[in-house]
């Protein structure tokens, strides 16, 4: 998909199965499907159910599945989701000018009009920061590539760490933006440029997150191992001496739970899992700051425990740890939904379809744009439909918002 903005099946995405997919990536590398599940080291009736659509694929086979068929994640999954029209394409307006704006990497954009001032461009980072967290995609891609190519002009003509801090943090947003829309060439050139404005920012926290999302993209390219070594390693280096450090070394513990649960690491996970419980607990309620949006708290660290239990294949476990807990609104939209996007997955999984049903259908509640286009909660839905002899309504609704 690198360099690209449509899919290859053009408005065609909805109609082809992960399955379909898979099983033509195989056979243009010449693989049976024998030969995939050795060179993915995962079992050949798995692969077959999966292309038959009579099993869901899950993001770790999605990612190694990628990996030895030489193709990107992106491409099994089918993204970008591209629509048919102005109003349903509308999430990917944005990336032809989120391209370009990050395309000055060593120049100064020649803009206009003035830049607004750097107390302005902060108050809209700040907004820009809330519509992430709110999943808004069409709105925040309206008005991040300004906000990026006005700081990239303040950070080149002044040089001053404020200039490059919050560039930095419109480079963190559009690292999210694009990864989830699946544009994965331009979340790696967005990541790289957080990289470069951390040096210069004088904040020195921030260079610990750009692991953290490199972590997150080595899973996409089914490369957990090494996604587990580096959230590892980052958080070794952290400065654990307030508050701060404390919010950036439990959340790469958080990565790295997710990393080793992805490979099939239990004792490893769980551990991590552990080592971030015990970080949030000693951050009083009074310091959670949140500076860099990690919403490193008690909540959060319970969210991902049923993200380990799932991503280890334990939907039982993910299943009685939910229950242990009610998710506060304070938690960001997007966390929200992603957490019921993963027990759609483990209802899915253990065949209880009307409750993976209603979690999805909690999850679009939540966030919809969002919902919309994550590739876990596609796939879930389209395994209901073919669960139901009579489709629900509601999940009928939501097949059409998707454009099944």
């Amino acid at each position: 998909m690198a360099g690209h903005d449509w899919n290859p099946d053009l408005g065609g995405s909805g109609s082809e199965t992960t399955g379909q997919r898979i099983a033509r990536a195989r056979k243009r590398r010449g693989l049976t499907q024998t030969g995939l599940a050795a060179k993915a080291n995962i079992s050949r009736s798995l692969i077959a159910q999966v292309e038959s659509g009579h099993k869901p694929a899950t993001p770790s086979l999605v990612a190694v599945v990628a990996r030895a068929c030489g193709v990107d994640a992106a491409e099994i999954n089918g993204q970008p989701y591209r629509g048919s029209d102005k109003r349903s394409d509308a999430v990917h307006a944005a990336i032809p000018a989120i391209r370009r704006a990050l395309a000055y990497a060593d120049v100064s954009p020649e803009l206009d009009i003035p830049p607004r001032s750097l107390d302005e461009l902060a108050s809209e980072l700040v907004k820009l920061q809330k519509l992430k967290g709110a999943a808004a995609h069409v709105l925040l891609g309206s008005h991040l590539p300004a906000a990026i190519e006005e700081l990239t002009v303040h950070a080149m003509e002044s040089d001053a760490p404020k200039a490059w801090r919050l560039l930095n943090r419109a480079y963190a947003i559009a690292v999210s933006l694009t990864r989830r829309l699946g544009y994965i060439d331009l979340a790696q050139v967005a990541i790289d440029r957080t990289a470069t404005t951390a040096l210069r920012a004088d904040d020195p926290h921030l260079r610990h997150l750009i692991p953290l999302s490199r972590a997150l993209l080595l899973l996409a390219l089914g490369s957990g191992d090494i996604a587990l070594t580096m959230a590892k390693q980052a958080a070794n280096n952290v400065d654990r001496s307030e508050p701060a450090g404390l919010e950036v070394y439990g959340s790469l513990h958080l990565r790295a739970a997710i990393s080793a649960a992805r490979i099939g690491c239990e004792s490893d996970a769980w551990e991590h899992h552990g080592l971030a419980a015990e970080t949030a607990a000693r951050i009083a309620p009074q310091d959670r700051l949140d500076p860099y949006g990690l919403q490193m708290n008690p909540v959060n660290v319970a969210i991902h425990g049923c993200a380990v239990a799932t991503e280890l294949g334990d939907y039982d476990t993910a299943i009685r740890l939910d229950a242990d807990f009610k998710q506060p609104t304070k938690l960001t939209a997007e966390r929200r939904a992603h957490h019921e996007i993963d027990m759609a997955r483990a209802h899915l999984w253990l065949n209880n379809h009307n409750k993976a049903l209603k979690r999805v259908l909690n999850a679009e509640r939540i966030a919809p744009q969002m919902t919309r286009f994550h590739p876990t909660a596609r796939e879930t839905v389209r395994q209901l439909g073919t669960h139901y002899r009579l489709i629900p309504e509601e999940l009928h609704g939501l097949e059409s918002r998707m454009a099944f």
